[in-house]
């Protein structure tokens, strides 16, 4: 099984350009880096794709689209 940062979900949209619903977003996670796959950051630890969209929402990570919402490359920390 995969574990993968946060860090990588938000790259990926950064650099897609796309905005997302989060269903669309849950189908780009799922194929990036496949339905199984569990997620951490630097504060939160064996998240599934709907748990890691509930925390970076959280955390002002999104911002708002006429389709949904976006992610911009500003939003990622570097650390």
């Amino acid at each position: 099984m995969n574990h993968i940062h946060g860090h990588e979900v938000m790259h990926m949209m950064a650099n897609s350009g796309l905005s997302y619903t989060r269903e669309s977003l849950r189908e780009a996670i799922h194929t990036q880096f496949g339905a199984a796959t569990t997620y951490f950051t630097c504060s939160s630890d064996r998240m599934n794709a709907d748990q890691l969209m509930d925390f970076l929402q959280s955390k002002g990570k999104f911002h708002p689209t006429e389709g949904g919402f976006g992610l911009d490359k500003d939003q990622i920390c570097n650390h």
